[in-house]
This record gives structure tokens, C-alpha cells and sequence, in this order.
């Protein structure tokens, strides 16, 4: 029997994406190959990075190094025509991250990752070109970053269209898909009551709404790709604010705890 080709399919959620890094490094100490890697936002983030270093504990590493106070620094005020933050300071990150002009065809696992048209609709799929720029427009969360005109459109997160890319990297070449999935559901926000919900909650911040909302329109769509994938891992990361990126450490740990869970199945379904 020819071995299955595997494809990681990673989708959006924000600050909650960093659980995708300990899915990541479960899989590599497992001994999981990744042959395809498609992303979403965060998703997109953490999957171009993979594809570049294959070395989930150096992503680990960095990520956790980077305080809160360090990514208040990457925020640089845009004048609010399309969004709140140009994203340059962004892009530098990426670099430093990637490398410069790093193109898909440098990386060392074929990548793919989606954005949308602000004015069609249309989900738009980059894999080839400046990864950078790639990975900016599929992060460009509408009202908090600002569009990004690629080939004459304007470009939006890729949440709205693909939030969790499944038929993506099947179609990238993928026979078993392994998909991640970190927008927690929105009906069953957390495991205590509505009664203690409410007591407890604080104002949420702009960029929690912003990105609140993007989620919760978009969950019936997250739900419909992950009825295609072979495998479906979801780190319980509902505890864990969309903007709260200061929790990396256990954003990170809850994708470990879900990939560790999910490990039997995706080996008795690839025959190891």
C-alpha cells in the first residue's frame, strides 16, 4: 500500500492560533510527517513557519520569548481608512522570523494560505510570491488591520472565506488530513454556567470584538470543513481571550494536551 501523503490544515483564531505550535511539536515528536501544509490567519502564521524550519520547538521557543509588552510594540497606528493598524511593524517580524524575501518555493514543506476579497467574496489562495506578504494579507482581520492590495484586489483575513482549509490542502495533493481547529464553539462558551458568565465577564477590549465577531460569523463555515478532514484536533482553548497573546505558554500547552489525545486515532488511521 503506498504511503498516505499528509496534510495539516490550520485554521484561524487569533491569539488562540499559538496552540497550533504544540499540535505542531507533538506531531514532530511523534514521528507524524507533514507533507502539505495549508493556513488561516493564525494559522497561516504558524504553518509558514513550520514549512520553513520544520522544527516546532525553535517556533516554540521564540513565540514564548515574546511578551506582551513586546507585541504592543509591533502595533503601529494607521489614519482608520481600512483598519487600525498598518501591520509594517508586522511584516518585520515575519522577516526576522522567516527570513527576507522568502519566497513558497524556498520553503521546506509545500505551504498554502487563504485570504478574501473584500470586494467579491471570494476566497483567494496564495502559493507562490513573497511569503510575507502572503501570510499579511491572510491576517488582515477587518477593522483591526489594514487591506492589502495584491493584483488589483483588496484583501481581507481568510477566516471569512476558509477559516479552517481543508479542501485546501487535499487539493494541494494531501490523501489524510489532519485538521486544527481553535475557535472554540460558540454556543458552548466555557464550562460554567450563563449565570456565572455573566457575573464574571469584563468589558471586552476593541480588538477582542473585532475578532469576536469575525469568529462568530464565520463558525458554521469552520464546522463544514472539519466534517472533511480525517482527523480533527480541537485544543480547549475557550478560556483563553482572542487577543490575549500573553498566554502563549498555555495556548501552546493546550495544543500539546490535544494533539496527545488525538495521537491514537491518527495512527490507527494511518496504519503506524
Amino acid at each position: 500500500m503506498p504511503k498516505q501523503r499528509i496534510g495539516l490544515a490550520l485554521g484561524g483564531g487569533a491569539a488562540r492560533g499559538m496552540a497550533h505550535i504544540g499540535v505542531l511539536t507533538v506531531l514532530e515528536k511523534e514521528g507524524i510527517p507533514i507533507d502539505f501544509i495549508a493556513g488561516t490567519s493564525a494559522g497561516a502564521i504558524v504553518g509558514s513557519l513550520y514549512a520553513r524550519s520544520k522544527n516546532a520547538a525553535q517556533i516554540k521557543e521564540k513565540v514564548i520569548a515574546m511578551s506582551a509588552r513586546r507585541l504592543t510594540r509591533l502595533i503601529d497606528p494607521a489614519l482608520p481608512r481600512t483598519g487600525f493598524i498598518k501591520g509594517d511593524k508586522f511584516n518585520d517580524l515575519l522577516v526576522s522570523f522567516l527570513g527576507s524575501d522568502v519566497k513558497f518555493s524556498d520553503l521546506l514543506i509545500p505551504f498554502a494560505c487563504t485570504a478574501t476579497d473584500i470586494d467579491t467574496g471570494e476566497a483567494v489562495v496564495f502559493d507562490r510570491g513573497s511569503v510575507v506578504e502572503a501570510v499579511r494579507a491572510s491576517i488582515s482581520l477587518p477593522g483591526i488591520f489594514t487591506v492589502v492590495k495584491r493584483a488589483g484586489r483588496y484583501l481581507v483575513d481568510g477566516g471569512l472565506t476558509d477559516p479552517v482549509p481543508v479542501n485546501l490542502v487535499r487539493r494541494m495533493g494531501a490523501d489524510f488530513v489532519i485538521a486544527v481547529n481553535v475557535i472554540p464553539d460558540v454556543v458552548d462558551r466555557s464550562h460554567d454556567s450563563v449565570e456565572e458568565r455573566i457575573k464574571d465577564a469584563k468589558e471586552p477590549n476593541i480588538i477582542h470584538v473585532l475578532i469576536q465577531s469575525v469568529h462568530i460569523g464565520t463558525y458554521s463555515l469552520v464546522r463544514s470543513s472539519l466534517e472533511k478532514a480525517d482527523v480533527v484536533i480541537e485544543p480547549d482553548v475557550v478560556h483563553i481571550g482572542a487577543a490575549e497573546f500573553h498566554h502563549a505558554r498555555e495556548c501552546i500547552k493546550q495544543g500539546e494536551l490535544a494533539a496527545r489525545k488525538a495521537m491514537p486515532e491518527i495512527k490507527s488511521k494511518l496504519g503506524i
